[in-house]
């Protein structure tokens, strides 16, 4: 007899720290390294790896909109008061990224530019993104999994064309968020990782707590499946598209960034599942309050407050800067646990733009 009983989650805690690990260090070479130091391994490596971060990100607020969208079914609510639910979302992640933007700009006056308020940052990303599949929570869980799927690859095959279209009519502003660019995050492709969080955070709350064993084997044999797929159609001498850049818009790098997070959840469930357990953990308190750690590290590595580093450091030094910046961020963290109840939380944190408060969804 199978158990019904709903699945804890908390290894989700522990790839959102690992995530944000693997964004200080990429955000601090980015920041630092020396001009002539950009082409050694150390820094192309933690660019590579920076990479990653955005997408772990970006695919976990996708599986908390699922935990949403789930519980909006599960207590009853009509199809109206279910798309409203997901509306506010969206809207409330667009608010933090004109707060984010505005705090930016306000503390780099008066070196800042009024057109930086208008970048498009992940938090503008994630907010559109929610907006374009808030229909997604009138649908049973079972179409949510299936379209959700359908429109992240959707979203994936799309980036060449739209990149390759002619979009000069549009805005700049307007353009930077949707046509993929090396300096914005715009939705084409990066949305496609929320949708397909959307469709994995269905899976987990459509499963009961002993299938999350067997389908985390499955996460993990799906990942490496997807990972070889893509590198070896992205090699392939030919293409179905006119033109289209690997490291911008390329279908295949999402493939193969997907593959690579579903091998992290499967690594990161059996590591908090059988290893760390109920015990404490550096890189899941890191995780449990990201957004902060986000927040406050930008200011700390691209504002104004150590800009004679900039540019101007060796790679044990970044490394060392890397170090005290995780170390710094993660008192941070104990600090924002210890005292909940401090105004400032509403802020930065709030109800968790970029983790679910509780790893259950409940």
């Amino acid at each position: 007899m199978t158990s019904s009983k709903r699945p804890r989650l908390p290894f989700l805690d522990w790839m959102r720290g690992v995530a944000a690990v693997i964004m200080l260090n990429g955000h601090t070479f980015h920041s630092f390294t020396r001009d002539d130091l950009r082409g050694q391994s150390p820094y192309v490596l933690s660019q590579f790896f920076g990479g990653l971060g955005p997408a772990i990100f970006l695919f976990l607020t996708g599986i908390t909109f699922a935990f949403i969208l789930e519980r909006g079914e599960r207590v009853g609510l009509s199809l109206w008061e279910r798309w409203v639910a997901a509306l506010k979302r969206s809207r409330y992640l667009l608010m933090l990224a004109v707060l984010f933007r505005v705090q930016l700009w306000a503390f780099g006056l008066p070196a800042s530019n009024w057109t930086d308020l208008f970048k498009v940052d992940v938090l503008n990303c994630m907010a559109l993104t929610l907006l374009a599949l808030s229909p997604l929570a009138v649908m049973s869980i079972e179409q949510r999994i299936r379209w959700a799927a359908i429109g992240g690859a959707a979203i994936a095959a799309a980036g060449p064309l739209i990149t390759a279209a002619n979009w000069t009519w549009l805005p700049e502003g307007v353009r930077a968020y949707f046509v993929p660019s090396y300096n914005f995050f715009a939705f084409f492709p990066w949305a496609a990782f929320i949708a397909f969080g959307v469709a994995s955070g269905s899976i987990l709350k459509k499963i009961t707590a002993d299938q999350v064993n067997r389908v985390m084997q499955w996460s993990a044999i799906l990942g490496f499946g997807l990972i070889l797929s893509g590198e070896y159609f992205s090699n392939l001498p030919y293409s179905l598209y006119a033109k289209s850049e690997f490291w911008l818009d390329s279908p295949g790098l999402v493939v193969i960034k997907l593959g690579v997070l579903l091998v992290i959840a499967a690594v990161a469930y059996l590591w908090a599942e059988y290893v760390v357990q109920d015990k404490w953990s550096w890189v899941k308190q890191l995780g449990t309050t990201s957004l902060l750690v986000y927040w406050v590290h930008i200011e700390l590595v691209y504002g104004r407050w150590f800009g004679y580093w900039k540019n101007n450091l060796d790679n044990y030094q970044v490394v060392a800067y890397s170090v005290c910046l995780i170390a710094l961020m993660l008192g941070l963290s104990l600090l924002r646990t210890r005292y909940r109840d401090f105004n400032f939380q509403s802020l930065f944190v709030g109800a968790g733009a970029l983790q679910p408060r509780r790893v259950s969804g409940d």
